[in-house]
Parts: structure tokens; C-alpha cells; sequence
């Protein structure tokens, strides 16, 4: 896959995670970084669990960093896609904070 190179805004994350890493992220392809994303996302859920709150800065910036670069490598702008999907509010019911009912607790 060709991916346009600069899909986040300058001085965005995801334009610093582009200038380190896009070129042998690339060169990876969209396949094998989507591995190396659900890695990262067990690695948090482990830190979570363990309640691991020394690891949990380093596993939180890891999955972001990863969630960029398969944004970019989609030639997708993170932050805008955030904005476009929550920016009027909660995307059901418009409120914010979201005013949708919670589902029961059982």
C-alpha cells in the first residue's frame, strides 16, 4: 500500500510519530503494523490489570504511537477524525456530557 506521507498537522503527534517512524512503517505495510498495534494493546491491558501504574504511561504513549501510525499509514488524519466523529458531542445523542441511558446493570 502507498500511503501519503504527512497525514497528521504539523506539530500534531501523529506528525512527530511520521517524521520518526513513517518511512520504515511503510515499508512494514498496514498487515504487519496492525500486529505490532494489538501488541501493544495486550501490553496495556496487562498493565492495566496488574494495576501497573509505573508501566501504564509507557503502554498508554505506545498504543497511541501505533493508532497513529495506522492512521497515517491510511493516509488519515487522526485528530480530525476524532473531531469529525465527537466534536458535536456524544455521536447518538449529541449531549455532552452524553445524555444517553445507561444500559441496565445486571
Amino acid at each position: 500500500m502507498s500511503a501519503p506521507r504527512r497525514s497528521g498537522p504539523p506539530g500534531s503527534f501523529q506528525r512527530l510519530i511520521e517524521d520518526v517512524y513513517f518511512d520504515r512503517d511503510a515499508a512494514r505495510g498496514a498487515p504487519g503494523t496492525l500486529l505490532w498495534f494489538v501488541e501493544e494493546v495486550g501490553e496495556l491491558v496487562r498493565a492495566i490489570r496488574r494495576k501497573e501504574q509505573r508501566n501504564l504511561e509507557e503502554e498508554f504513549g505506545d498504543v497511541y504511537a501505533w493508532l497513529a501510525t495506522l492512521a497515517s499509514l491510511h493516509g488519515l488524519d487522526l485528530e480530525a477524525i476524532g473531531r469529525k466523529k465527537y466534536g458535536a458531542g456524544c455521536p447518538r445523542c449529541a449531549a455532552t456530557p452524553c445524555a444517553c441511558p445507561h444500559p441496565p446493570t445486571t
